[in-house]
């Protein structure tokens, strides 16, 4: 390889367009963070549909309309020729045909524990795909230490191998909500809400957050609505019996821009995050740096993100969730005390930080 200036790097970029949430979001933050920096390194950056948003010359796109798995051969082809080094941020199947150094992101290991019920497709994808990534891959970047942890648990010729880039939270959350009617009311609901975030699917847990709510003290729920946010994802026919249950103490917002996001977070009394697993959380610090109050689970990567800052409960204690939340909602002192103790906590978590462990991971596997 070249001097530093001569690098070009390769990223699978498909998500920025692709997917809302999650690993689109992941891609996004990554893309500014890296733009905002001033290395003298090429992206090329791979999918069907640019995303630019004010990313300077150094970008460039390769667009490739192919469906999968074509994608990933014409890409690993494409790569091959093009760049030094490439970032698979959203699959492990592009690392097979590559010919240059390849560096797959681990955003959790969901798919290989049917606990957590996986979508089905994209599941058996992953666990037919990565043990050949394993093999062929020089690095790979994990979102979290508890998701290092359960990848080299499962996968112990990785370890050496494995860096850790934490998340962190965009800039877009913090922008004020616009309205392109101005005098067309607020459609969000005023403050004082229990607000989950997250796709509707099985991992997300709602069902018992629906009935930790559901036994509280009926002035309780009057005065705090559950309020959630997320597109409906797959295995969600109980989720959504569940929130329906409810009537109008539920409100389903489906999905939201992140000014939007950013405004529910501080407007929540109380953000409730009982997930069964996550390789990393982002809901969870998002929260936080609004100022929330963070009630949320004991398990996995969420006590390595809110440390203190947060209440936890055992996600499949549906009376400790109930306990926690009335506790919570009954305590505007104990709110306002996890509320800036969250601020502080969040601001450890900095998306530049992430570009900067992603790129020199990036540059020592193109070494």
């Amino acid at each position: 390889m070249g001097p530093l200036n001569e690098l070009t790097i390769g990223i699978d970029a498909r998500a920025a367009t692709e997917v809302a949430a999650g690993r689109g979001r992941f891609v996004r933050e990554l893309l500014r963070a890296l733009g905002q920096r001033d290395d003298p390194v090429l992206y090329r950056c791979y999918a069907r549909t640019p995303w630019r948003n004010g990313l300077d010359e150094r970008f460039s796109w390769r667009l490739i309309e192919a469906r999968d798995p074509w994608w990933h051969v014409l890409t690993a082809r494409a790569a091959s020729r093009e760049c030094e080094v490439f970032l698979s941020s959203n699959s492990y199947l592009t690392t097979w045909m590559l010919s240059v150094p390849a560096v797959p992101v681990i955003h959790d290991m969901v798919a290989f524990d049917r606990r957590y019920r996986p979508r089905r497709t994209s599941a058996l994808i992953e666990r037919l795909t990565l043990g050949i990534a394993v093999r062929r891959s020089r690095s790979f970047i994990a979102v979290s230490e508890a998701t290092a942890s359960d990848f080299v648990a499962r996968y112990p010729s990785a370890e050496g191998r494995v860096t850790v880039a934490h998340l962190g939270v965009g800039a877009a959350l913090s922008s004020p909500v616009e309205s392109a009617d101005r005098s067309s009311p607020d459609r969000l609901p005023a403050a004082g809400f229990v607000l989950a975030v997250g796709t509707l699917e099985p991992r997300k847990n709602l069902p018992r957050l629906v009935a930790a709510y559901g036994s509280l003290d009926g002035e309780l729920q009057r005065e705090h609505p559950l309020v959630v946010v997320g597109e409906v994802g797959w295995q969600a026919g109980a989720t959504l019996d569940s929130l329906r249950s409810l009537g109008e103490r539920c409100i389903m917002l489906g999905h939201v821009s992140d000014a939007e996001l950013g405004e529910l977070y501080r407007r929540c009394a109380v953000f409730c995050y009982p997930s069964l697993y996550e390789g990393f959380g982002l809901p969870v610090l998002e929260a936080m740096s609004a100022g929330a109050a963070v009630l949320t689970a004991n398990v996995s990567s969420l006590p390595e993100v809110a440390g203190e800052a947060a209440a936890y409960v055992d996600p499949l204690d549906t009376h400790d969730i109930a306990e926690q939340l009335a506790r919570l909602l009954r305590s505007p002192h104990a709110r306002a005390r996890l509320g800036e103790a969250g601020r502080e906590r969040a601001r450890q978590f900095d998306w530049s930080n992430t570009a900067r462990v992603v790129l020199e991971t990036l540059t020592r596997a193109a070494a």
